[in-house]
């Protein structure tokens, strides 16, 4: 780097060098992250979902869902790659570098590497791997929340780098990872054992309800105090999507049902409320403008009074 007739400790030559580095990285990323999924999806024997009706859980999810939400997740990091290359703001470019960077790179590397792991059956790898996604994914978004949130005045930067950000860090978060922990801590059950439809005790379906409970929870705050739409796709698809790989005990298919109606009605509650509730009570705001033209007014009114008193005291005016 000694060599190059630039100077790279500049910080915009360096911010360059960044933005460079992730357009190649990223498309790179994510094309090794489609292709071994599709292999371990379709070609492998036993393929991921073979491997998860080999070890069916309280919380397994309906793999063709979970299949359709993962392309949407690829649709969304495509058009981030777009992006990585068109972009010309300042403020974009900083929430690619800085507040992303290679964070996506390494979450797509883990990605394919834990379908490896699911097809060996390497379940111990394949939670330790998912651990590692999920916090590559909570960083990239805590980053992105906290130095480049989200802003009505950028709206392809909410589309193309936050929406499928949190789409992405919501499947280990709430399906993958826990999942995963399930099977490495033997708590699933043996699909050819009779009892298993009847008797939901072994299905461990107070383990699944407090794992579905609390992340619902938590996705119920997030879509309530911000309105979060893509939250709230996110967590009412991941519900649907438990709930449809039945039978599961009562505990769960309850709660996950309940949240598939509650997660859509707490963005709607709360987008009623910001747009005609949180407003009563405020000033009216004055147009551009008039406040400047209403200070005037006032000091016209004030100079005038004052010339007025002095002539009185000057003149004797009064009574």
């Amino acid at each position: 780097m000694d060599n190059l007739p630039i100077d790279t400790s500049h910080p915009a030559v360096r911010d360059y060098l960044s933005l460079v580095r992730l357009q190649v990285l990223t498309p790179l990323s994510l094309l090794i992250n489609i292709a071994v999924l599709v292999v371990c999806a379709l070609l492998t024997n036993p393929t991921i979902t073979q491997v998860s009706r080999l070890y069916p859980t309280a919380i397994s999810p309906h793999p063709p869902t979970i299949a359709a939400y993962v392309l949407i997740i690829f649709l969304g990091q495509l058009g981030y790659c777009l992006l990585l290359v068109l972009a010309s703001k300042p403020e974009t470019k900083a929430a690619l570098t800085k507040g992303v960077g290679l964070s996506l790179v390494g979450a797509n590397w883990v990605m394919a590497f834990w379908a490896i792991a699911c097809v060996f059956q390497w379940f111990l790898l394949a939670t330790i791997l998912q651990g590692i996604l999920l916090l590559l994914l909570l960083y990239s978004n805590l980053a992105l929340l906290i130095y480049h949130p989200p802003t009505s005045a950028r709206p392809i930067d909410t589309a193309l780098i936050h929406a499928p950000l949190r789409f992405f860090l919501a499947l280990p978060l709430s399906i993958l990872f826990p999942y995963s922990l399930f099977v490495t801590l033997g708590l699933s059950f043996k699909p050819t054992e009779p009892s298993a439809p009847r008797h939901y005790s072994g299905w461990h379906a107070w383990n699944g309800f407090a794992v579905v409970m609390s992340t619902n929870v938590f996705a119920f705050i997030v879509v309530a105090l911000r309105r979060d739409l893509v939250w709230c796709i996110a967590a009412t698809w991941l519900c649907v999507s438990i709930w449809l790989d039945s039978p599961k005990p009562p505990p769960v298919n309850i709660t996950v049902i309940t949240f598939t109606a509650l997660h859509p009605l707490a963005f709607l509650l709360s987008y009623i409320y910001v747009r005609f509730y949180s407003s009563r009570g405020q000033a009216v705001a004055l147009p551009p403008g008039d406040d400047v033209l209403h200070r005037e007014a006032l000091e016209r009114q004030r100079n005038g009074t004052a010339r007025e008193v002095d002539a009185e005291a000057v003149w004797g005016g009064g009574p």
